[in-house]
């Protein structure tokens, strides 16, 4: 089969056994093209409990597997590629947090969605990159243990002088390899373009972009913005969204090295094969587990109102 005959059989086949798809941003185009929902891994989360079907297959990585079965624990969840992993998720375990929060007494606990969900039965409660200034500012707490991205942190605690942050040192390898070398390159190449970076790079490339925020911000800024060139600093797949997306507009990859191996290990076949039920992995989660990792995400809707 070629790509769009495959893409046929996918949407055929979805439709045959009521399976839901749901595709992260940083998924390819031609995955994109079958999935029912495209976001971020907390949107498609909530997409996946509103939806009908009882079946659901994540095109991403395991975290975001999990999250989907801890918000939907009577569907059947199935992770499209087993060895979709995030490095950043396993930075941390549960009992590293415990450790650092007995070594920070007082402090309240927050975990950046991109971690397992035993991690999140510790913490108090849980922010997206989108979410996380609002979050934060309206939690009454004043001291911050902030895991585990410090550089995501760093960027929040810049725009909350009144808390007091500390941070475990983790971050995403793929946007902590973006320097700010990377950004004077591009803009002598590009002179007319603008910068836009996700919060996960360090301080040093956020600082020098006219633009720094989450996947959806970065994209919604590029199709909303009057300019017509930008430079991407975050996953390489998000170019070529926009251009898609925005034909009449140009977009530049900030460095060659903005990929991540996680998300392009997913294929069209993954989620073929997980439909004929000779492919993906079952997320199965203990009752216990999903409870308690569902507090803190609970809490992160409501202080998100």
């Amino acid at each position: 089969m070629n790509t769009r005959e495959l893409q046929d059989r996918i949407i055929e086949l979805k439709k045959e056994k009521d399976v839901c798809i749901l595709a992260h941003a940083y998924q390819s185009h031609d995955i994109w093209e079958v999935a029912d929902y495209v976001g971020d891994s907390y949107g498609l989360s909530v997409q996946a409990a509103k939806a009908p079907q009882k079946t659901v297959i994540m095109a991403g990585v395991r975290f975001m597997a999990e999250t989907v079965k801890v918000l939907s624990p009577e569907k059947k969840v199935l992770l499209a590629n087993d060895l979709a992993g995030c490095t950043m998720a396993l930075q941390m375990d549960r009992d590293k947090v415990l450790e650092m929060q007995k070594e920070n007494p007082g402090y309240a606990t927050v975990a950046y969605i991109n971690t397992t969900s035993e991690l999140k039965t510790a913490v108090d409660v849980v922010v997206t990159s989108s979410s996380a200034v609002k979050i934060l500012k309206n939690m009454p707490e004043k001291d911050i243990l902030f895991i585990p991205d410090c550089n995501l942190g760093a960027w929040v605690a810049k725009q909350l002088p009144e808390k007091n942050f500390k941070f475990f040192q983790g971050g995403c390898s793929t946007h902590m390899n973006i320097t700010p070398t990377d950004v004077r390159i591009a803009r002598e190449k590009h002179p007319e373009a603008k910068v836009l970076v996700h919060p996960e790079c360090r301080a040093s490339v956020t600082e020098q972009a006219d633009y720094a925020g989450s996947t959806t911000g970065i994209m919604n800024y590029a199709k909303e913005s009057d300019c017509k060139e930008f430079i991407i600093g975050t996953e390489s797949s998000i170019v070529q969204h926009l251009q898609f997306e925005c034909p009449d507009k140009k977009f530049y990859l900030l460095s060659d090295r903005c990929v991540c191996h996680n998300m392009k290990i997913t294929t069209l076949y993954d989620i073929y094969n997980a439909l004929l039920g000779e492919g993906g992995e079952e997320i199965l989660l203990s009752d216990e587990l999903i409870r308690d990792a569902k507090r803190p995400i609970d809490r992160m809707i409501e202080l998100g109102k």
